[in-house]
């Protein structure tokens, strides 16, 4: 098993020392594999936000490590820099950092800072604009008089053209009607499964961490709750419940469904898995009445 990011024993507590100290990360230790779909899942507090921070450094840990490609990120700080490159950081509402003058420039702001060739850059951009689903004749017009989900995939097309081992997306789809919604994530899965790049994915929405990752960890109070594939995770639907989490509509169904007393599986998570469920219960149901 292979990890591009170790988590070791990470603790961090803002304001340290202080009076109102609080503890937001607790002894978390896990590792992402390399190339999976990793979604992040939590109640608001839990630290979601705060853990991903710390993989590219922009938070340091008052505790414990985080180690990329096996190297303590922090063990140099002067070389912290290079990590930021590594592990790509995309927050809610990232086009509020759009600034240039063209979304050709903005999208090529980053890699221009790591010190590539024009005509590296030159391609980067256009490689990225496209992934995002902007076409060519966008690339020269102002962010600014983009609509909203053209403003969300030119910045998210400024951390693509990067091509960071890890791209990290907390809440991307924020705001956004579900058409939008669905655009920019599948976008996303579609980078993920073309490149084979890591993506982590942090969201409140478990039908979208239910639609595209691979595995989930469920944060509560600073801690890891679970860590586990998609399938199990929500075969646990009750637990999740439990720790102040909603599950999906579907899912939703299928609890209701069983306490009713009906035999049927709970670990249903999508509407397509949630067809051939009951297709194959109609198809047994069917086999025994034959029988």
């Amino acid at each position: 098993m292979s990890y591009v990011i170790q988590v070791e024993h990470l603790t961090y507590i803002y304001g340290e020392g202080m009076p109102d100290a609080t503890t937001a990360l607790d002894d978390v230790s896990f590792g992402i594999e390399r190339g999976e779909f990793l979604g992040v899942i939590g109640p608001t507090g839990c630290g979601k936000s705060t853990l991903v921070t710390h993989f590219n450094g922009l938070n340091r840990p008052t505790s414990g490590k985080v180690l990329i490609d096996g190297t303590d990120i922090w063990a140099d700080p002067k070389k912290i820099r290079q990590y930021r490159f590594k592990v790509g950081m995309v927050f809610q509402y990232p086009e509020y950092q759009l600034f240039e003058e063209t979304v050709r420039k903005d999208i090529g702001f980053g890699p221009r800072n790591m010190g590539l060739p024009e005509s590296e850059i030159a391609a980067r951009v256009v490689e990225a604009a496209h992934f995002c689903g902007l076409d060519d004749a966008v690339l020269d017009r102002s962010p600014f008089e983009l609509s909203g989900g053209q403003k969300r995939r030119a910045a998210i097309a400024g951390i693509l053209a990067m091509k960071p081992e890890v791209l990290v997306l907390d809440e991307p789809a924020a705001g956004l009607d579900p058409e939008g919604r669905e655009m920019i994530l599948s976008q996303v899965k579609r980078f993920h499964r073309e490149t084979g790049t890591t993506v982590v994915l942090v969201s409140h929405s478990m039908e979208d961490i239910a639609k595209y990752a691979d595995r989930v960890l469920v944060l509560q109070a600073g801690k890891i709750a679970m860590l586990d594939t998609t399938a199990k995770i929500f075969a646990r639907a009750g637990e999740l419940v439990s720790l102040g989490l909603s599950v999906p509509e579907v899912t939703k169904i299928f609890l209701r469904l069983a306490e009713l007393g009906i035999d049927i599986p709970t670990d249903v998570y999508t509407v397509g898995y949630a067809r051939d469920t009951i297709l194959r219960a109609l198809g047994r149901k069917g086999g025994e009445a034959d029988a």
